[in-house]
């Protein structure tokens, strides 16, 4: 051990005159008489030391001591089932499945993870649902003596029953902010699925509403920030590993029916067991249609479209890592190109987002390197990996659940390094997987789609997490122990512009424009942004 300590002040100091300040280098550093092995340790040790970027946890939230507090759930479909074993809450046909899929491979340990789940000490006390069949499976698994649930088939009952301390909103889009605002102004707490609104004049009215009843908490679902890859890639950031960052790019590719938004549509579905005029609210007024019901991303009327339905996860995985806010300028185009099925939202679309003010790193110049575009890129007909690059003068980072540092071959920053051999391009200065023990294990990324956007698990220590569990506990630790959520309204308000800013550019075929100071969208006289974005175009009768 003293030899190894011996060694590498020695190669410090030898190094350290040669090295720019605060790079990392884990390329070949000949040592001659050093144990390859004592040697690869070293050099790793010295520049991961040099570069010290931090892959630490976020701060713990509170206890969840106390008073159980009362939760109520709107909406029970696909993503309210996964909010509530989230918050500890399995329907027994869920456990069932998962038994006997972790009985025929022992590797599946989905049930188990969720067992070791810890109590968030809540009580799950009022479902609303206006789908009879998704409320009656709620109302079984859920319903017992020690923790009485009751349904309600209005939301507004739900929130002004005084049964509830806080509600989880999982509803199609067109219904989150007016369901947030009527519990904000209750005095109720909510946590709202993405996108944060349907139009623009939501997204200021919700706003207002957080910011006059401050007792209230409103998170956002935007899962990922609980991901600690990203946390770390913020960290990388601000060391200024990557210098100016002036593009961005990030993908969404899909290829299955799933992925379409083409769900099941459920055999006992019929005006008898939906309430057809709920789920409508101010939506076009037509006859009941189960495809609508069931698929209501596929029209603009219920949902955002690939713009707030999955452009929403990419730009806020990306701020919360640069924080780069509302762009300036968005353009977008695409079409309807694979699944001619009565949809009106394309299933092909590119969005380039422009901060012609916005700087990361540190300016060779002052005011010199300035500005960044972030180009989203998306199709519903392939699912090609093509993964999301932060694209800096200095490296370029791979982010996902694991995240990957390339020095740039024209670097200003590690030009001296490349020349001598030290940097090797092609080969990360550095990478962050977060199921291993060392920040530097290089592991292939071989997550799926979700997982990599870190829409599904995080890592603490090695052990995978559900990062959903994570961002609802940190909502109930706000509002337990105070403290403001990871994705509140200011978040919420930046995603909800930048969506509704490439929806209108997509159907005005113009360049959309964001004035800050006024902090409005700047529109052509006479123009009214929202009805352009709820215009469908489509004969619902199809």
């Amino acid at each position: 051990m003293a030899t190894d300590k011996k060694l590498f002040a020695a190669f410090s100091r030898r190094d350290l005159l040669k090295s720019l300040a605060g790079v990392p280098i884990l390329g070949a550093v000949w040592a001659a008489g050093i144990d390859t092995t004592k040697k690869s340790k070293l050099e790793k040790d010295f520049w991961l030391e040099k570069l010290n970027i931090k892959a630490s946890a976020p701060p713990a939230s509170g206890p969840m001591s106390g008073d159980p507090l009362r939760i109520g759930l709107i909406g029970f479909g696909i993503r309210g089932e996964q909010l509530m074993r989230a918050l500890g809450f399995a329907t027994q046909e869920w456990m069932e499945s998962m038994a006997k899929s972790a009985q025929e491979d022992p590797k599946d340990k989905r049930l188990e993870d969720f067992l070791a789940q810890e109590n968030l000490n809540v009580k799950l006390t009022a479902i609303c649902d206006i789908f009879d069949v998704r409320a009656e499976k709620a109302l079984r698994s859920f319903h017992t003596e020690a923790n009485p649930c009751k349904r309600y088939t209005s939301y507004l009952d739900l929130i002004h029953s005084g049964e509830v301390d806080a509600v989880i909103i999982a509803t199609p889009d067109h219904w989150h902010a007016p369901m947030a605002q009527a519990a904000i102004e209750a005095g109720v707490h909510a946590y709202i699925e993405k996108p944060m609104t349907h139009t623009i004049e939501e997204t200021y009215r919700l706003r207002e509403a957080v910011r006059n009843h401050p007792g209230s908490i409103l998170a956002v679902g935007h899962q990922h920030r609980q991901t600690l890859s990203f946390l770390t890639a913020q960290d990388a950031i601000a060391k200024n590993t990557l210098g100016h960052v002036s593009l961005v790019v990030t993908n969404t590719n899909r290829n299955d029916d799933n992925g379409a938004w083409q769900y099941e549509i459920h055999p006992e579905a019929s005006p008898e067991t939906i309430d057809w005029n709920a789920f409508l609210g101010t939506a076009p007024q037509v006859p009941f249609n189960a495809e609508h019901f069931f698929r209501w991303r596929k029209w603009w009327a219920y949902g955002s479209g690939l713009s707030g339905d999955l452009l929403t996860h990419d730009y806020d995985r990306v701020n919360c890592v640069l924080k780069m806010g509302i762009p300036k300028y968005v353009t977008a185009s695409g079409g309807i190109y694979t699944h001619r099925d009565g949809r009106n939202v394309p299933d092909v679309m590119q969005v380039n987002m422009d901060f012609p003010d916005f700087s990361t790193g540190s300016s060779q110049e002052e005011g010199k390197e300035k500005g960044m575009t972030l180009v989203y890129s998306a199709t519903l007909g392939n699912q090609f990996e093509r993964g999301t690059v932060l694209m800096g003068h200095d490296a370029s980072m791979e982010l996902g659940n694991i995240l990957t540092i390339y020095a740039d071959p024209r670097s200003t920053k590690y030009k001296e390094m490349i020349a001598e051999g030290k940097i090797d391009p092609t080969v990360p200065i550095y990478q962050y997987d977060p199921t291993a023990e060392g920040v530097d294990a290089v592991t292939s990324a071989t997550a799926k789609y979700f997982a990599n956007k870190g829409l599904l698990w995080t890592y603490r220590d090695g052990k995978r997490v559900d990062s959903t569990f994570l961002h609802i506990r940190e909502w109930l630790s706000c509002i337990r122990n105070g403290g403001k959520p990871s994705c509140g309204i200011d978040e919420g308000f930046e995603e909800a512009i930048t969506a509704h800013m490439a929806g209108l550019s997509y159907k005005t075929g113009r360049k959309i424009e964001w004035d800050p100071v006024a902090e409005r969208i700047i529109s052509l006289p006479g123009e009214d942004l929202d009805a352009i974005l709820l215009d469908n175009s489509v004969n619902y009768e199809s």
